[in-house]
């Protein structure tokens, strides 16, 4: 269930003024005595008090029986007891007048649905009393400036803000995350998200001055929209959104009545919906740390150029193919430019990779030398600096004095030059590598991290973000979603059809076949996929080929009528797809793609979140792998690509407004360099 809500105030969650831990227990292995110790931790700023029905001491700290015989109101309330318990603890809560609520209790939603309804009728009355709670089935939250930890696991103080579905999953990206100098600005875990959801968190950390990257782990967005508009609006802050998504499951696209509907998958919506809002996507947690490292940088790539510099030659070549495998390019540089490097060192092998070969070792003030030229030319995009640059440091101390200062110059460097650096070094936790990583420059332990890192950060600036559109409301619902009902629907919205008109019978078959003039074809009507079984016949010149035609498709398949239509002309077009489907999260999706009978073979189709513009969908046409067919490869003419994208676009305001249309498709879309025109159309309402 989603409950929808205006911006709520969230201060009492993460900075409360005073806490009460109920259930507090004195048994080490207990989550109430975790959650006890971590609240205490921050008991030289709030009040903290522990709530336990025996009374006693915990920890050294006098324990209170219940909420009410606290001596103040609690801001939060942290509720660590059994399910069987949960309802009479937000009760008490509230007539405390609690603020805030971390529900760590677990066995209710995630269980069944009448879990769910406890959660549902538990949420009406914290928003009644004007509270907020996260959870239950919580880990609990942290935040480091506020000096609050109400969890199980400490976390080491940082710039890394996480939101995470899974306890498990969190703690693994906090250690990554100290291991890149990261740490964790602010944790809050999601629970069964009954009150407080992942878009809503997004907006708190985004507004957090202390978190400059935010890390999400989610398996549930309920309301994907608000979470991507929270994304993009968190990303225009400057606060980049890194999402790791899970349980993209295609059991639904099994199920699918369409093409569409097979094609534009749960994962695809979530790709959707990142690419509107700018957000990065990643499969793994070492990748949402390697994004986040990077968005540190003061700089995004500003092109697919790339120079590498450092001082090995193996290391080099290892580089360079990891760089143009990832479709970079490794431009040859300028006479000009290796007239200035070799100026630094004359040993210094000057192709790209850039390789001191042996002058950094003796003049640790070379690499940055080096680095600074090759940063400050126009010739590159971004540069990566890899190699053996730390392991000197590992030899003596005066060594690392030394090259410690070099690794601040060239951070200092980095940010003049307005480029963007990336390093790599086998010593990626010495001195040198910490200083480059305090000035801003990501510093990774694995040379492919580096290179698929930039190579997604370039993506991400080619990328056509387009913001994440708005549904409006729904228009009157349509007629129905029989072939003729579904193109009527679609030609009111400005989209060319090849002429058709329906037919009961063979004789009716023959008779209008007569009136539009031969060739004509001819379909089967109420199949699921009329050319797979045979219910299309194409070309048919003349009565005889008409009339026998629909009498073998009356025989084979019992059709429930006829369409005759025009033949067209397709020599010299291609065949799209363009479709839409409605996603229980992220609302209507439009999918565009190669089409024709081997749309599902072929799978080249990219889905945005609809409605979309005609210029977005134009970009992701072009975006396919196939889009040579469309621009004329091999010397074909162009085909007319903004026409497609136009029908595409009238396609998906048609999904927008219409809420009870599961699934709607064109199949095929023959754009030609004159136009395009639908030959099929399909509706299903859902």
């Amino acid at each position: 269930m989603t409950y929808p809500v205006a911006v709520r105030d969230l201060r009492p969650l993460f900075d409360p003024r005073s806490i009460a831990v109920l259930g507090a227990s004195d048994d080490p292995t207990k989550w109430g005595q975790w959650i006890a110790a971590g609240a205490l931790n921050g008991a030289h700023r709030r009040d903290v008090w522990l709530v336990n029905r025996k009374g006693g001491e915990i920890l050294g700290q006098q324990v209170y029986r219940s909420l009410a015989d606290l001596p103040g109101a609690p801001d939060l309330v942290v509720i660590s007891l059994p399910a069987a318990a949960f309802e009479q603890a937000i009760d008490d809560s509230l007539a405390v007048g609690a603020r805030a609520i971390v529900a760590i209790t677990a066995g209710l939603g995630e269980i069944d649905a009448a879990g769910k309804e406890r959660e549902r009728l538990v949420v009406e009355k914290v928003r009644a009393a004007g509270a907020i709670m996260i959870g239950p089935n919580c880990l609990g939250v942290y935040d480091a400036a506020a000096d609050l930890d109400v969890g199980s696991n400490p976390f080491t103080p940082g710039l890394l803000g996480i939101i995470s579905q899974s306890g498990n999953l969190a703690i693994e990206l906090s250690l990554l995350a100290v291991e890149y100098g990261l740490g964790v600005s602010r944790f809050a875990s999601l629970g069964n998200q009954a009150d407080i959801g992942a878009a809503e968190l997004v907006e708190a950390f985004a507004a957090d001055e202390h978190t400059r990257v935010i890390g999400v782990y989610c398996e549930d967005f309920r309301d994907g929209r608000a979470f991507a508009r929270a994304g993009a609006a968190a990303v225009a802050a400057g606060k980049q959104v890194v999402l790791l998504a899970a349980g993209g499951s295609e059991a639904g696209a099994r199920a699918a009545a369409s093409h569409t509907g097979a094609l534009a998958s749960d994962t695809a919506a979530v790709a959707a919906a990142c690419r509107a809002a700018g957000i990065l996507r990643v499969a793994t947690p070492k990748q949402l740390v390697d994004r986040a490292l990077s968005s540190l940088a003061p700089y995004r790539p500003r092109g697919r150029r790339v120079a590498i510099v450092g001082d090995g030659g193996g290391t080099g070549v290892v580089t360079a193919d990891l760089v143009t495998e990832a479709g970079l390019e490794l431009p040859e540089l300028s006479p000009e430019l290796a007239k200035r490097l070799t100026d630094i060192a004359p040993s210094i092998i000057t192709t790209n990779p850039v390789d001191l070969a042996g002058a950094g070792e003796r003049d640790f003030w070379s690499f940055e030398r080096v680095t600074t030229t090759v940063l400050e030319s126009d010739e590159v995009d971004a540069v990566i600096f890899t190699g053996y640059f730390g392991g000197y440091s590992q030899m003596n101390e005066q060594f690392s004095v030394i090259e410690t200062e070099v690794g601040h110059a060239i951070a200092r460097a980095a940010e003049a030059s307005g480029n963007l650096l990336l390093a790599q070094a086998m010593y990626w936790d010495s001195s040198p590598a910490r200083a480059l990583r305090a000035g801003g420059v990501p510093v990774y332990r694995d040379i492919e991290a580096a290179v698929d890192t930039l190579a997604h950060l370039v993506e991400q600036r080619e990328a056509h973000t387009s913001g994440v559109s708005s549904v409006g409301d729904p228009a009157p619902p349509v007629a129905g979603d029989g072939y003729f009902e579904s193109r009527d629907v679609l030609a009111a919205a400005g989209i060319t059809f090849a002429d058709a008109r329906p037919a009961a019978s063979v004789d009716e078959v023959r008779s209008v076949a007569a009136e539009l003039g031969y060739p004509v074809v001819l379909k089967a009507l109420g199949l699921l996929h009329k050319s797979d079984a045979g219910g299309v016949a194409l070309g048919l010149g003349d009565d005889a080929a008409v009339a026998a035609a629909a009498a073998d498709m009356e025989t084979r398949l019992a059709p429930e009528g006829f369409s005759v239509e025009t033949l067209v002309e397709t020599s010299g077009g291609v065949e799209l797809i363009v479709g839409a489907r409605h996603d229980l999260r992220f609302g209507p999706l439009v999918l565009v793609g190669l089409g024709g009978v081997y749309a599902e073979l072929l799978r080249d189709v990219r889905v945005a979140l609809a409605p979309a513009t005609a210029d977005e969908l134009e970009a992701l046409f072009l975006s396919l792998r196939g889009a040579g067919v469309l621009t004329g490869a091999r010397g074909r003419a162009p085909v007319d690509v903004r026409a497609a994208a136009e029908a595409a676009a009238a396609l998906s305001r048609v999904a927008a407004a219409h809420p009870e249309i599961a699934e709607i498709e064109i199949n095929p879309l023959l754009v030609t360099p004159a136009g395009a025109v639908g030959l099929d159309a399909r509706i299903v309402l859902g």
